[in-house]
């Protein structure tokens, strides 16, 4: 029986679509998020996400009770989806981070902006702005921590849904001629450091990661 590895631990309806599909499911956390206390500065009211975790060191650490007043600007549909469910209007969603600075610097560059980011973020987007003269603040919202696990194995598929992920796993294993599916372009440029054996997501949500491995699985048991 083909056999892929999650580096991270899926839902249970996430699970079902294994289950169902014939395809063995191994699955760790290959990192650790840890959200930081922030001290928010009360002046913003246009915000920039990054990922989930970002917003949810926000809402941790705010103090306001109505956030109709704050416009954000993010990466990812579960990220918006997380902001609009608490009441928080997302200007612009994009599918990755250069994409939203563009966006910024053609829109909104008049605008003074707070970056809630993480340890690990890449360079792109504070580049960008800084560029383009784009005033903003950036905090550090959240940590990665990586949770390093040896395998006696081989999988004949390897599910990444970040860089972080990549990095956590290549610690103490090797990556061989496994078929490494990945989220999103910003993970497989990651994952092509290691084997060109790789399959993008056609859309960066966990669910199609999945989806993919069983195509794939099955098109070629």
């Amino acid at each position: 029986m083909k056999t892929v590895l999650s580096t991270r631990l899926l839902s249970q309806s996430q699970k079902e679509l294994f289950l169902n599909s014939g395809i063995g499911l191994v699955e760790y956390n290959a990192i650790q998020i840890e959200l930081s206390k922030l001290q928010i500065p009360e002046e913003f009211y246009h915000l920039i996400f990054t990922s989930k975790n970002a917003v949810k060191a926000f809402l941790q650490s705010s103090h306001k009770k109505d956030y109709s007043g704050i416009s954000a600007y993010c990466v990812g549909e579960k990220t918006k989806q997380y902001l609009e469910d608490h009441g928080i209007n997302v200007v612009k969603m994009a599918e990755n981070a250069v994409d939203l600075a563009h966006f910024i610097v053609k829109t909104d560059k008049n605008r003074h902006f707070l970056f809630i980011s993480g340890n690990l973020r890449r360079s792109e987007l504070p580049e960008i702005l800084s560029k383009n003269n784009v005033r903003y603040k950036e905090i550090e919202g959240y940590s990665t921590l990586f949770k390093p696990k040896k395998f006696q194995r081989e999988f004949d598929g390897i599910l990444f849904y970040s860089p972080s992920g990549i990095k956590s796993f290549v610690q103490e294993n090797p990556i061989n001629n496994t078929v490494l599916f990945c989220i999103g372009n910003t993970t497989a440029e990651e994952a092509r450091k290691y084997s060109d054996q790789i399959v993008v997501a056609s859309k960066p949500t966990v669910e199609n990661v999945l989806v993919k491995a069983i195509k794939h699985c099955k098109q070629y048991d």
